[in-house]
């Protein structure tokens, strides 16, 4: 039997870039596990709807700093694995204000002066 994880998405976008993610790890974690771990994450917010089909789409999330994750899934080809959506603006959060929070970070946690 050919185990395989798949997500296909067709989008047109002017400002904003989106990824298909898969990870793996250490021991399973169920998907609103998954969930509220994302939405503890600076910058992050989850779109995650299924019962109303809302889901992170580029159009929506131009303009914005956070990135937007959705439709996240347990893959059924590893049970370790985590599959998931997401969109962000990548000329603001991309380009200008992920370098900005980055370095606030590292001043933050004393990497820097």
């Amino acid at each position: 039997m050919f185990k395989c994880s798949a997500m296909c998405v067709r989008v047109s976008s002017l400002r904003s870039h989106s990824e298909s993610v898969w990870i793996e790890t250490e021991k399973p974690i169920g998907e609103e596990e998954a969930r509220k771990a994302i939405a503890a994450g600076e910058g992050v917010q989850v779109l995650d709807d299924k019962a109303n089909k809302q889901y992170p789409m580029p159009l929506f999330t131009a303009g914005k700093d956070d990135v937007y994750v959705g439709r996240i899934r347990k893959d059924l080809a590893n049970e370790n694995g985590l599959t998931f959506w997401l969109t962000g603006d990548q000329i603001k959060k991309g380009a200008a204000l992920n370098a900005v929070q980055i370095a606030e970070y590292l001043i933050k946690v004393g990497n820097i002066k």
